[in-house]
């Protein structure tokens, strides 16, 4: 995982839709930024969620609903939406309205 800064959006529990901004993809930073060992969940095409690993089991605080009935999941803690190539993050080519979209359609 190289280490250099991409566009995303950072959501934490608190706050309705997120915001965009800029982060370093170090695994450190990763880690930091959801508090925890870092696990990606697929969001799109060509976008992953990076969330805490084990938020569910540490308690963290419900962030949102993700997907529909009957395959729908909490997700937990403070959470990264950013793009992927391969195996490599890179920027979110997702526009925030996208972003928004997707949340109303899960039920947020």
């Amino acid at each position: 995982m190289s280490d250099y800064k991409v566009r995303c959006i950072i959501k934490r529990p608190d706050e309705q839709y997120g915001h965009v901004t800029n982060i370093s993809t170090s695994l450190k930073n990763l880690q930091r930024q959801v508090e925890g060992p870092i696990e990606t969940v697929p969001c799109g095409a060509s976008a992953v969620i990076i969330c805490n690993e084990e938020g569910k089991l540490r308690g963290l605080e419900p962030n949102f609903m993700m997907g529909k009935l009957p395959f729908m999941d909490v997700i937990v803690g403070d959470v990264i939406v950013i793009g992927v190539d391969g195996e490599e993050f890179c920027d979110l080519q997702m526009d925030f309205s996208t972003w928004k979209n997707l949340l109303k359609e899960w039920g947020n």
